[in-house]
């Protein structure tokens, strides 16, 4: 029996999955400040508007899981939330942030329009039980050391909380040391849950651990992953975004400089109603 794909409100505006039109959550890997993360909020914002693509701004305010102890975080909980929440209200956007342990779970619910699960920890029990109390919508990102079949696992987890309010998140596949790779069969496997699903063009190209100290990438493909992505069915694409990548604080091997996007986002639109229209 053929699933029917389900759509999630997010806020009050948004209606994401099902048939509807290409969504993006994008945004810089981490909040560099706070008039850095409010003018790429702003700039990301005007594109999404002016070629229609729905847009969830998403920002860490931790990175916990940097290569090392050297590497910038973040502004921490308390102010990152203070500025996501600034973005929120002033430029009326949906944001998305990362949850690293169960006691920032509270806060983060109160702020944020989307609750991230990082892959590192998609297996973490209590952290995807306490978010997926909160009833807050999660983007759940497969761990890259996990096959697509087994986030049923994942999803049960919250789905026992009564949070059907899920989104899932392809984001590539360890290939040996310090190198991903996209399969291309996780997006339809992942349908299969009737969840919306979103392709990771960013951290599908990341080389983890590759510079030594930090992680490397090829931003070149990150178009190739999320066209590929969206032509199988994915139901948006996640991309981190910076106006300078070559001086981002994180990820600037796998971020896609906003000069691009706008390109990248009407083919991808195009793919998309091309591919609901054959479903149709």
């Amino acid at each position: 029996m053929p699933i029917v794909p389900r759509e999630i409100e997010i806020g009050t505006t948004l209606c994401l999955g099902g048939f509807g039109p290409l969504f993006l959550i994008g945004g810089p890997c981490v909040i560099e400040s706070e008039s850095h993360a409010i003018a790429l909020a702003d700039g990301i914002k005007r594109i999404c508007d002016e070629i229609k693509v729905p847009f969830i701004f998403k920002a860490s305010f931790d990175k916990a899981n940097r290569s090392s102890i050297e590497s910038y975080r973040g502004p921490g909980l308390k102010e990152g939330l203070r500025i996501l929440a600034r973005i929120r209200s002033e430029l009326d956007i949906p944001v998305l942030s990362d949850v690293h342990e169960t006691s920032q779970v509270d806060a983060a619910a109160e702020v944020l329009d989307v609750i991230q699960i990082p892959a590192l920890l998609c297996r973490q029990t209590d952290l995807i039980r306490a978010a997926g109390r909160t009833g807050k919508p999660l983007n759940i990102k497969k761990g890259q050391f996990m096959s697509p079949l087994e986030m049923i696992n994942v999803t049960g987890k919250a789905l026992a909380e009564g949070n059907q309010n899920l989104i899932l998140t392809e984001r590539g596949t360890m290939f040996g040391y310090n190198n991903l790779v996209f399969d291309i069969r996780s997006v339809p496997i992942l349908k299969e849950q009737g969840f919306p699903v979103v392709v990771d063009a960013s951290h599908s190209v990341q080389r983890p651990g590759g510079e030594g100290a930090s992680s490397g990438g090829e931003a070149r493909f990150i178009p190739d992953i999320a066209r590929a992505g969206v032509s199988v069915g994915a139901d948006g694409v996640f991309i981190e975004i910076h106006d300078n990548p070559s001086q981002a604080r994180s990820d600037k091997f796998n971020s896609l400089h906003i000069n691009d996007l706008k390109p990248l986002l009407q083919s991808l639109r195009r793919l998309r109603k091309a591919v609901v229209r054959k479903k149709c």
